[in-house]
């Protein structure tokens, strides 16, 4: 094994040596279940992207998962008890579940993902320095929308209207 291996490998074996504290990450998802194909295509990339870090489920990580559907009142559940439950990061998905964490911790760090336009909808002040416990990633930049049908224009002059569908891991632009 060459040097170079040896002292990258060497700080991710240490942090996960047997006996070491288990860390904590409360996690919400707005889908029925792992069944759901959104959850089976993003779940374990979340989780191989974190084993490639060091940190494996149940030796130096546990998942606390919470699948709230769409029910508001299930997200708002689901915050609140992860939230009591004070793990050391909470991880969400969507405005919603976004929204329930940031009314039930303002201490525990939480980072989102599939978030749309989280400045507008007043969850974080703003990208680059989202202020308080909340960081994260939004889904796309909304303002880039008319760069789009800039280049839709170019592309096909002739289109004068324009229709956006939007679903399940699907987006389409139709003109006509």
């Amino acid at each position: 094994m060459s040097l170079s291996c040896f002292s990258v490998g060497w700080p991710l074996a240490a942090r996960a040596q047997h006996g070491a504290r288990i860390r904590r990450i409360g996690v919400l998802i707005p889908f029925e279940n792992e069944n759901d194909p959104q959850v089976r295509e993003l779940w374990p990339a979340f989780k191989q992207g974190l084993r490639k870090l060091g940190w494996v489920e149940d030796r130096n990580i546990q998942f606390d998962v919470h699948f709230t559907t769409q029910n508001i009142d299930r997200i708002r559940r689901g915050a609140a008890e992860i939230a009591a439950s004070a793990p050391d990061l909470i991880y969400v998905w969507s405005n919603p579940g976004l929204a329930a964490i940031k009314q039930a911790t303002q201490t525990i760090p939480v980072v989102f993902v599939l978030v749309s336009d989280p400045v507008g909808s007043g969850l974080v002040t703003n990208l680059a320095r989202p202020g308080g416990n909340i960081t994260g990633f939004q889904n796309f930049e909304t303002a880039i929308g008319g760069k789009w049908l800039e280049l839709l224009k170019e592309i096909a002059p002739h289109v004068r209207r324009v229709a956006v569908v939007y679903g399940r891991g699907r987006f389409r632009v139709y003109g006509g």
